[in-house]
């Protein structure tokens, strides 16, 4: 197999992904259209995602201190 068309995820595209986890696991929701809708951008650090997922946090879920 040839070395040079090897791609590697990139230390963002990594972190991308790990968001799409967390926002299926905090949704209950399925991860796979998340991760289809991934648009990709080779770059020097390898793989990027261009649209990485976002997470919002609802303010009513943080407890008084």
């Amino acid at each position: 197999m040839n070395e040079e068309n090897n791609m590697y995820l990139s230390d963002q595209a990594m972190g991308a992904l790990m968001m799409a986890l967390q926002k299926s696991l905090m949704e209950q929701s399925d991860i796979v259209p998340v991760l289809k809708a991934f648009k990709f951008r080779l770059s020097e650090g390898g793989l990027m995602v261009m649209n990485p997922p976002t997470v919002k946090l609802d303010d009513s879920s943080q407890e008084d201190y």
